[in-house]
């Protein structure tokens, strides 16, 4: 049975390749904030998306209902959306700071939020946060994005605790560097050699989605061997 997927930052990168693979026996359903580019991932994989800022809670409920009306359910919820942030902190301009930490940290709250009461319903569900090493690491000039991380993986595990006794299951998946264009958007130029490939994580998460639904992983990481 067809399983309806809900993935935010599904314009590209991971979410990009988490549309390409899942999309063929799924109903895939990618969020965004740029429509043009989450229109052509939705073409060429023939899945849905809607235009959605997962850092306003509002915008994000009235998005989650009208994927319920649509589709009934929602079986899997994955938490992709992320910004990233470097340099020292007091170099780090006010406004992006807010906006990394609104989609990073409140994104994945905002969402998993509006998700769980459907997920109670079914009294089956399941939320893959993509979080990052960057969540039990600490380093000079990430400050800001690391706290972020950091917040994920205590959202993650809390929230874990909190909905085991509703049938939801809650994973905490991090990641190393992956090849991605996330620094290229910000003009950094990093050697991506030893970046893990996203179809590896692709092929990860698949696995998670297919555990059966009274097996929880709660936490994993991937990275390459080399890192």
């Amino acid at each position: 049975m067809k399983k309806t997927i809900v993935i935010t930052g599904g314009n590209d990168g991971l979410g990009k390749s988490l549309a390409e693979h899942l999309s063929k026996e799924n109903n895939i359903i990618i969020l965004a904030r740029n429509e043009e580019k989450l229109q052509k991932v939705a073409n060429e994989n023939n899945c849905k998306y809607k235009v959605c800022d997962v850092s306003n809670y509002e915008l994000v409920e009235n998005t989650i209902s009208e994927i319920i009306n649509d589709f009934g359910k929602i079986d899997v919820l994955i938490n992709n959306a992320g910004l990233w942030i470097q340099e020292e902190l007091d170099s780090n301009d006010s406004k992006r700071i807010n906006d990394v930490v609104d989609v990073n940290l409140l994104g994945v709250i905002n969402c998993s939020k509006s998700v769980i009461p459907v997920m109670k319903e079914q009294k089956d569900g399941l939320i893959i946060n993509i979080n990052s090493q960057a969540g039990i690491n600490h380093k000079a000039e990430r400050v800001v994005y690391n706290a972020t991380k950091w917040g994920v993986t205590g959202f993650c595990k809390s929230l874990s605790d909190e909905v085991a006794k509703y049938g939801i299951r809650v994973t905490n998946l991090m990641p190393g560097m992956m090849k991605t264009d996330m620094f290229n958007k910000m003009n950094i130029q990093k050697n991506m050699a030893n970046g893990v490939d996203t179809k590896e994580v692709v092929r990860l998460i698949q696995f998670i989605i297919d555990t059966p639904p009274d097996v929880m992983i709660p936490e994993v990481g991937i990275k390459n061997i080399n890192n």
